[in-house]
């Protein structure tokens, strides 16, 4: 991963693209929350959540114009990096996640979709805590001017606070959540690999 971010940053061409597909999945995962959002029992923690991951989309995108304000003004394929593994990403997970969790506890309606939230919330956490301080540290290296420090610190509180739904919902959460960690890894290096061969061809 570290390489990968390391070529995309040299490259403005593909580091435009990297934060523009860092936004959409941003935005997704905002989406994807309200979606999952109950009728009327909607805690403040979910709303908060939603709507941080909105203000991670925005930002990202604002980023951007520190490269180049006339480029990714949208989420169309040709500016994202390997579109269709970013846009199956988070839906992917999700079905997993929920066939997994109605299976183990026999969920369904709104309290699958709620234990789906949480399950692929904290996933999806835990690789932003690996990913963009990853990034970060590149960016300080080489003095760039684009920035996610503020993303890394709301991050890092999404983290925690997911922990302390988890531990409310289940004892043993933890177990269950390894296996949801395994469906993200595999979908994770699935568009590592295709960003991956995108910066290859983009070299030759």
């Amino acid at each position: 991963m570290t390489n990968t971010i390391q070529c995309i940053v040299e490259n403005n061409a593909l580091h435009i693209k990297w934060l523009n597909t860092l936004s959409f999945m941003e935005n997704a995962g905002a989406r994807k929350i309200s979606a999952c959002e109950h009728p009327t029992q909607v805690g403040i923690i979910q709303l908060k959540h939603a709507a941080e991951e909105h203000r991670h989309a925005y930002y990202l995108k604002k980023q951007i114009l520190k490269i180049d304000a006339n480029s990714c003004s949208t989420y169309s394929d040709a500016e994202l990096l390997a579109p269709r593994a970013t846009r199956f990403y988070l839906h992917a997970l999700d079905i997993q996640c929920s066939r997994y969790l109605k299976k183990q506890f026999q969920l369904q309606g709104a309290e699958l979709k709620y234990a789906a939230y949480l399950f692929v919330t904290y996933a999806i956490e835990v690789r932003a805590d690996l990913l963009y301080p990853v990034y970060q540290d590149i960016l300080s290296n080489v003095k760039h001017h684009v920035m996610v420090k503020s993303i890394i610190v709301e991050e890092e509180g999404h983290l925690e606070e997911m922990i302390g739904q988890l531990n409310n919902f289940r004892s043993d959460w933890k177990e269950h959540a390894s296996a949801i960690l395994a469906f993200e890894q595999v979908l994770f290096e699935d568009w590592l690999h295709r960003i991956n061969t995108e910066i290859h061809h983009a070299s030759n």
